[in-house]
């Protein structure tokens, strides 16, 4: 029985000090959110959750049902084309303050209606998508080239790896298991004084901090990271990539799309059983603007090529 206990215990810290994703630091348990355990790096801040099953987990994750099922995902993805290809151009015109548009690959490009936005305002290039069906659609039915499969395997169509202007991650970097790792390839595909793109949530934000573990975007498996500007700058400078910068992107939510988010999120606080309530009377296909709050997206600029490197 001693031994029993004292094994228990030892499974207790083990998982009480899982390393952080982002500094290597020690990790405390926060709370548990559908079943998983939040977790809070003890030296940088950074919040993160472990899948169960990582081999697995953008298989189980990231099927079909996620872009089609409701849930944690989406109810019909393919209908918010018009919204998404809208965000699209929206952060197509951004780096142009401080590039001229090029060649881009869109990480976690889905149907590729992100991408189309971004090729409206005069980039080229392409996508990649873990998700078949979704890649196929881009393809297929947009004439986007956008590759089935992961980051770590992506090859460019033109064989050139290191030839990228820009690389886009929008909300992409909080589904990563390990974003240091996706990170070596973001850094493999951007050229020498290419720039980088993030959106992504903001657990710093006066909305997250207000509703704590309530907060809407405590979603996990879907979600596994919650980066704050600061963490995500923290993140990104080994791989040689400096914060140009910052600012909140203009977003528009569809209602079905909110609709089922609330429905998933049943145990949810207050104030959103009562936007459920309102969400319900409101035609699905309507579009309302999301005040983004929480939301912060950054542009990063790799390093330039050194005289050595450029021999």
């Amino acid at each position: 029985m001693l031994t029993s206990l004292s094994d228990t215990a030892t499974r207790v810290e083990t998982a009480n000090t899982t390393s952080c994703p982002v500094c290597d630091g020690p990790s405390h348990r926060l709370f548990q959110r559908h079943g998983f355990w939040i977790q809070e790096c003890r030296s940088c801040s950074h919040r993160f959750a472990r899948p169960d099953d990582a081999d697995r987990h953008v298989a189980t994750v990231y099927g079909d049902d996620y872009f089609f099922g409701g849930g944690a995902g989406y109810e019909n993805y393919l209908s918010e084309a018009d919204l998404l290809r809208a965000h699209g151009r929206r952060y197509g015109k951004l780096p142009k303050r401080w590039m001229s548009a090029g060649r881009m690959l869109d990480v976690g490009a889905a149907a590729g209606f992100v991408l189309r936005g971004f090729h409206d305002e005069g980039w080229s290039g392409e996508g990649v998508e873990p998700n078949a069906a979704m890649a196929r659609y881009a393809r297929e039915t947009l004439g986007m080239h956008v590759s089935a499969g992961s980051l770590e395997d992506f090859q460019p169509a033109d064989g050139n790896a290191g030839g990228f202007d820009l690389v886009s991650l929008i909300q992409v970097i909080g589904h990563f298991i390990e974003p240091r790792d996706a990170l070596a390839n973001v850094e493999r595909l951007t050229r020498p004084g290419g720039y980088c793109l993030i959106e992504s949530w903001n657990v710093q934000s006066w909305s997250a901090r207000l509703f704590g573990e309530n907060w809407h975007e405590y979603s996990p498996p879907s979600v596994l990271h919650w980066f704050s500007p600061r963490t995500l700058n923290a993140l990104m400078a080994p791989f040689g990539f400096e914060p140009v910068a910052q600012g909140r992107p203009q977003k528009w939510l569809n209602v079905g799309h909110a609709r089922s988010l609330l429905a998933h999120k049943a145990d949810a606080s207050l104030i959103a059983k009562l936007a459920r309530t309102t969400f319900r009377c409101l035609p699905a296909s309507l579009n309302l603007p999301y005040p983004s709050e929480d939301l912060f997206w950054t542009l990063y600029r790799k390093a330039p090529a050194t005289s050595e490197e450029s021999r």
